[in-house]
This record gives structure tokens, C-alpha cells and sequence, in this order.
């Protein structure tokens, strides 16, 4: 089921299915962050799972925290890709980058038994604190993303 959130005047594309939620790593994504990564993006986790909970009628079995961790490491990933596709012409360069940013684009967030990669963002969420402050700025500003 094809989502969109309208959170801040911006639009976050989510497909939502049994066990699975999809983000897209767009602009709309990006500027909502720009705001505040850590508080924006528990509200639009919030708003997902309630949604997800309306619609499915059970909850999804994913941490918040797990969840946040995933959805920066996709958007910050998809980020950096771009910048350095933009700004590094080597062409094997920016077809190795064009594969990882392909795969950054959307953010697969799957419960345990249809996710293999939880056990990451679930470890990963301990340092949520740390991670958070070392994420960039502003990242719509550099007008990587249509």
C-alpha cells in the first residue's frame, strides 16, 4: 500500500506491507530531516507505525530506534554517494558509486524474519546518540536529489 506523509510541507513516500515498510530517499525525505534528524525522524517512525498498526491491524515488530538507525544510514549513505558522484569524474568511480546510491534510494525496513540485515540496525541502535551528531546539515540544500 503506496503512502504519502505530508509532515512539515514535505512529502515522504512509504509503501507499507505485511512485515515491511519502504521509505524513498528523496528530496522530500531529505528536506524533513533537515530540520532535526533525531526528533523528526521518531515523529515520522510514530506516524508510520500507527499507520501501519491501523492498517494491518497488528504493530510492526521493529524497534524505533532500529528503524531510525536504518532510515539515516540509507538517506546519509544515498547522500554522500551523490555528493561524491558529482564531484569525483573517474567513471569506474561513479559506476561503483551509482550502485550503492541504486541501493540507498529505498530504504527496505523488514521485521527479523524477513529482514536479514536487522540484527545491524538493532546493534546499531545503541549509538544512536553518537551516530546523530555526526550527521551532516541541510543535505536538500546541495540540490543532489530532484
Amino acid at each position: 500500500m503506496d503512502k504519502i506523509y505530508e509532515l512539515e510541507n514535505c512529502k515522504i513516500k512509504v509503501k507499507l506491507e505485511e512485515g515491511i515498510i519502504r521509505l524513498k530517499s528523496d528530496n522530500g525525505l531529505w528536506r524533513y530531516l533537515d530540520g532535526g534528524a533525531k526528533t523528526r525522524t521518531f515523529q515520522l517512525i510514530k506516524v508510520i507505525k500507527e499507520d501501519y498498526k491501523s492498517e494491518f491491524d497488528k504493530p510492526l515488530n521493529i524497534h524505533n530506534e532500529s528503524l531510525m538507525v536504518e532510515i539515516w544510514a540509507h538517506v546519509y549513505c544515498d547522500y554522500y554517494g551523490l555528493l561524491f558522484h558529482r564531484n569525483i569524474k573517474i567513471k569506474w568511480i561513479q559506476n561503483i558509486l551509482m550502485k550503492g546510491i541504486e541501493r540507498a534510494a529505498i530504504i527496505d525496513c523488514g521485521e527479523r524474519e524477513l529482514d536479514s540485515n536487522r540484527w545491524i540496525w538493532d546493534f546499531l541502535s545503541n549509538f544512536k546518540s553518537p551516530i546523530s551528531w555526526v550527521l551532516p546539515k541541510n543535505i536538500s540544500n546541495k540540490n543532489l536529489k530532484n
